[in-house]
């Protein structure tokens, strides 16, 4: 398990035969790797990895945070000055849903699709911050007529309201290339 390092020079002519003769008299040890890669000295383990603290991740599957989500969701609409059925189309959900949703009964958590629309609205949303630090010119931006290739001369709403969670994604791609990359 250990390694030693020996001289075995013969050192009593002194000069460049006395200095070997120290560093030969100096036994290196050397700790060993066992075959977990644990580094031991002696048979005992010296350094064993630690274990992070688990963060406590939420449950996106409860009611309870889906409602959370929702709430977060129409007060960015809200502030955006969304008209419901704008809001449905970006939930991409049905009529008596939206309305159940919107009065705050929710039953259950969120499906996939959803959850992965509203992680979009969040990012548009916290990108346009970034941006645009002042409210009225970051809600105003998702309305305005752009002409960036992306919009082809119309404004960021239209792009996200086309119905495929793809134009949500590439809405929030392109706020997050403007910023300068993800965070």
């Amino acid at each position: 398990m250990f390694e030693a390092s020996h001289d075995t020079r013969d050192t009593q002519g002194g000069g460049e035969g006395t200095r070997s003769s120290i560093i030969g008299r100096i036994v290196a040890f050397r700790p060993g790797m066992d075959y977990n890669g644990i580094i031991s000295r002696l048979g005992r383990a010296m350094a064993q990895p630690l274990e992070k603290p688990q963060a406590h991740a939420p449950d996106l599957s409860s009611a309870q945070s889906a409602a959370a989500a929702l709430r977060t969701f129409f007060r960015i609409a809200d502030a955006w000055g969304l008209s419901n059925d704008q809001q449905r189309q970006l939930l991409d959900c049905g009529r008596s849903t939206f309305y159940e949703w919107k009065s705050g009964r929710v039953k259950r958590g969120l499906d996939n699709a959803t959850l992965e629309r509203i992680s979009h609205v969040f990012g548009i949303y916290a990108a346009l911050q970034v941006l645009l630090p002042i409210p009225e010119r970051a809600h105003a931006w998702i309305k305005r007529d752009n002409a960036a290739p992306l919009f082809g001369g119309k404004s960021a709403l239209d792009r996200m309201l086309a119905g495929q969670v793809s134009d949500l994604f590439v809405v929030r791609q392109y706020l997050d290339a403007q910023r300068g990359g993800w965070s």
